[in-house]
């Protein structure tokens, strides 16, 4: 059972996804409270990437239902889910290579029209990045791997969401920069957002979440608190292969 008692911001009930013939997600469900980081674990081929594309609305669902606070989402359009207040941080960055910095953080709030605060918005995430302000107008391919990810980051709190969707930002960085990303999650959690994290490394998710879902061929198969995960050997072995 999670063990917040606030709101709860994202509940996922029953879902199911098909590829083709082929069932991917079966009765997946979990909840994120208000203002927590819950994390969603699981080895590739889980289903963790198809939970992120189906909340996103990339993907439709078969059946099941995905409420943010009071509006229901499943099956809805991708830019009605971000105008909504759900954005998501993808795995590996993802940055526009050939824009510069700014430009980036400008196409975050491509679903926004208040112009004033956007540059608002800009200034602050520049203050939460001051390395990125110093690298405002240099195409982001030429950043490293940690500015790439607070460029990722930045363009995603752009669109304003009340929810945010990391998927494996510890992926790829070096463990120097996976601690400084740790402390920007936790952050993040400070200025009051909520956040839903995909995470292979079980150690990101112990030091940043409350709850922790265990993914496996496409079911939750354990739910508990993600700091006593770290010391759970059975667990670690029976659903992660660590």
């Amino acid at each position: 059972m999670p063990i917040s008692a606030a709101p709860i911001m994202l509940e996922v009930s029953n879902l199911n996804v098909w590829y083709g013939r082929t069932e991917i997600l079966r009765d997946v469900t979990f909840s994120v409270p208000r203002g927590e980081i819950v994390a969603l674990l699981g080895g590739n081929g889980s289903g963790k990437t198809t939970i992120l594309n189906t909340l996103s609305g990339l993907l439709k669902p078969r059946a099941g239902s995905v409420m943010l606070g009071e509006t229901e989402l499943a099956g809805r359009p991708a830019a009605a889910i971000v105008r909504a207040g759900m954005t998501q941080v993808p795995q590996g960055r993802e940055v526009f290579a050939s824009m510069t910095v700014l430009e980036n953080l400008r196409m975050g709030a491509a679903t926004r029209r208040d112009r004033h605060e956007m540059r608002r918005d800009i200034d602050d995430v520049f203050t939460m990045f001051p390395r990125l302000h110093e690298r405002r107008d240099r195409n982001a391919g030429y950043l490293s791997g940690g500015e790439q990810q607070q460029v990722a980051i930045g363009r995603s709190l752009m669109a304003h969401p009340k929810l945010l969707l990391m998927d494996e930002p510890s992926a790829g960085l070096a463990p120097n920069i996976v601690e400084s990303m740790i402390e920007t999650v936790r952050m993040l959690k400070q200025r009051g957002l909520t956040i839903l994290l995909v995470e292979q490394n079980v150690g990101v998710a112990a030091q940043t979440a409350g709850d922790a879902h265990i993914l496996q061929n496409g079911s939750i198969v354990f739910t508990g608190s993600a700091p006593e995960l770290i010391g759970n050997e059975q667990v670690l072995a029976s659903y992660l292969g660590t």
